[in-house]
């Protein structure tokens, strides 16, 4: 699963899927239930522009009954489900998969709002790949998240590539092994 992130929609990120040739896989690509402000056909998890990031709450909680409903659609169970996100989706793999038994978590030039403190383990494989020169979400904040999810003890991978705030193939690739890592077929 792949959440995509800030004034985009599923599409944005539909055309990674045959880069990261995985044929044996189920890719789902949800849209985020809030319409941006500014861009058309752009969706949002919450809106970046408010203080208390309006609709954070709402998009986490149907995110997490969503994810629980889906063994019943798809019949794979969430101990099977890789779910990871671009930058808002990023930080909301993060938020919502912390606190269920999700196969792996990856965050591609994410971030979290906030470290929680009832997180339980075992904790789901977790991949953070960040750019150096990333100007949208600093590297800091991918460091803070790594330096957290390592005193957790969550099973982790970092990685940081010379690139900005997007996706490149060599992305795609680190992507490609932790999903044959963690949950090969």
């Amino acid at each position: 699963m792949l959440l995509h992130g800030w004034g985009t929609n599923a599409q944005d990120l539909a055309a990674i899927v045959p880069a990261l040739n995985l044929p044996d896989y189920q890719f789902l690509l949800p849209n985020a239930p809030f319409l941006h402000p500014s861009v058309w056909g752009g969706k949002m998890w919450y809106d970046l522009e408010s203080d208390d990031y309006l609709g954070l709450e709402e998009s986490q909680q149907l995110l997490t009954e969503w994810l629980e409903s889906l063994e019943g659609i798809t019949g794979i169970p969430l101990s099977a489900t890789i779910m990871g996100g671009f930058s808002q989706g990023g930080a909301m793999a993060l938020d919502v998969g912390l606190n269920l038994t999700l196969a792996g978590l990856i965050s591609m030039s994410g971030y979290m709002h906030q470290t929680p403190e009832n997180v339980e383990p075992p904790l789901p494989s977790v991949l953070i790949i960040h750019g150096r020169k990333d100007p949208v979400v600093p590297l800091s904040a991918a460091h803070r998240l790594r330096d957290y999810l390592l005193r957790l003890g969550a099973p982790m991978q970092y990685k940081e590539f010379d690139m900005e705030h997007e996706i490149k193939p060599e992305v795609l690739e680190v992507v490609r092994e932790f999903v044959l890592v963690n949950y090969p077929r």
